[in-house]
């Protein structure tokens, strides 16, 4: 079990401190919604997370079968909707090495989609993901 705190600083400004690590992140409230847009918003974390995870999962498999993902990104666009407002669609793309061999890029991609935070997910929430091999 991992713990994290989170303190109100004012301002819909927040600190979140990872207590294993005691590395801090930064939280804000979004322009559209009563704040600043300085930080990363609570939503847009969810969104950071999907990426962050889709390659961290596929770097502990891949790693395995001796397949480098090194320079590998993702990109994030969030959607949100009003009443309640939540988020409807994560679209996410990974741009990934062409040096992945082309028959095991099915494996690696199922490792993304099955990622713990896109699993975690509501059913009800869009996530199309795209994948490119175009880095060199």
């Amino acid at each position: 079990m991992v713990k994290s705190t989170t303190h109100y600083h004012g301002d819909k400004h927040c600190e979140i401190t990872h207590q294993p690590s005691s590395a801090r992140i930064g939280t804000d409230a979004p322009k559209d919604n009563h704040g600043k847009g300085e930080l990363f918003s609570p939503t847009d974390l969810v969104g950071a997370a999907m990426g962050s995870c889709m390659l961290t999962t596929m770097a502990i498999h891949s790693e395995k079968d001796a397949i480098n993902l090194k320079g590998a990104w993702a990109e994030v666009e969030k959607e949100m909707v009003p009443n309640p407002r939540r988020i409807a669609k994560l679209n996410v793309i990974l741009h990934l090495p062409m040096s992945i061999p082309h028959d095991y890029r099915k494996k690696l991609e199922d490792f993304a989609l099955g990622c713990p935070v896109k699993v975690s997910m509501h059913p009800d929430m869009q996530i199309p993901v795209l994948f490119h091999y175009d880095i060199a």
